[in-house]
């Protein structure tokens, strides 16, 4: 159809190479940097949480100074209205594993929904971009983006994320141009964390996790045009203190 948008895929994207390795017969582990900067949040006590993680000294118990970034905000009420977004819901709260997820979550992270596009922008006060990274924000334009799910990474083994697939501009990734015109490191994949787990998954459970990964890869959820980003300041990687997000137009 003349017009249609077209999405950049996954021979151009991280997804497919940083999934979470199954091992068929075996049960899927927490690993130590989720049990350091999740579970302490979820579940403060829990006997598989750690206080502290080899590369990020300054957090403790979850929670680390200020942490800034630029992120691509993510409108819960359109998410929620989404038929295909529902029946994932659905399907995760009658799965074997369903009492192992922390459904508390949602209704405390629905304003701060987000993937990170831009990250490790320092601590402390808010960084200051120079109206040259400004201008070229404005340049890219308002940006279409579908999300699709489910998946669970290689890092952070336990936490459920929906992918983001921005729109290809003639083999022109625009979240790669954001991050460019930012100054920072292009990337190629990019996450909106939703559902996270509370403990570690049986054989069984983890064999019907991976298969509802695989029955909905590439099930697109939403579509929605991203007119801006925000300025994110957080205290713990769940945002659950944080400062209030501040607009970059695009």
């Amino acid at each position: 159809m003349a017009g249609e948008i077209g999405f950049c895929e996954d021979d151009a994207l991280g997804y497919v190479r940083s999934r979470t390795p199954f091992v068929e017969g075996a049960p899927l582990e927490l690993d130590a940097s989720y049990r350091a900067a999740h579970l302490p949040l979820l579940r403060p006590g829990h006997s598989l949480a750690l206080s502290h993680v080899a590369g990020r000294p300054q957090m403790v118990d979850g929670r680390h100074p200020t942490a800034w970034s630029v992120v691509l905000p993510v409108d819960a009420d359109a998410l929620e209205g989404s038929s295909e977004a529902r029946e994932l819901e659905r399907q995760l709260r009658e799965s074997s594993f369903a009492h192992k997820v922390a459904w508390e979550l949602l209704p405390r992270r629905r304003k701060v929904l987000h993937a990170t596009v831009c990250g490790g922008l320092g601590e402390g006060p808010p960084p200051a971009f120079d109206e040259a990274a400004m201008r070229a924000l404005r340049e890219i334009g308002p940006i279409e983006i579908e999300l699709r799910g489910l998946f669970s990474g290689n890092v952070s083994v336990g936490r459920l994320y929906l992918r983001v697939y921005p729109e290809s501009r003639s083999g022109t990734n625009p979240l790669q141009l954001v991050q460019r015109a930012l100054g920072r490191p292009e990337t190629d994949l990019w996450l909106v964390g939703i559902y996270n787990l509370v403990d570690n998954l049986t054989m069984g459970e983890a064999r019907e996790l991976k298969a509802i990964l695989y029955e909905w890869w590439d099930v697109g959820l939403l579509r929605f045009t991203a007119s801006h980003l925000w300025l994110l300041g957080a205290r713990d990687d769940l945002v659950l203190d944080g400062d209030p997000p501040l607009d970059l137009a695009l």
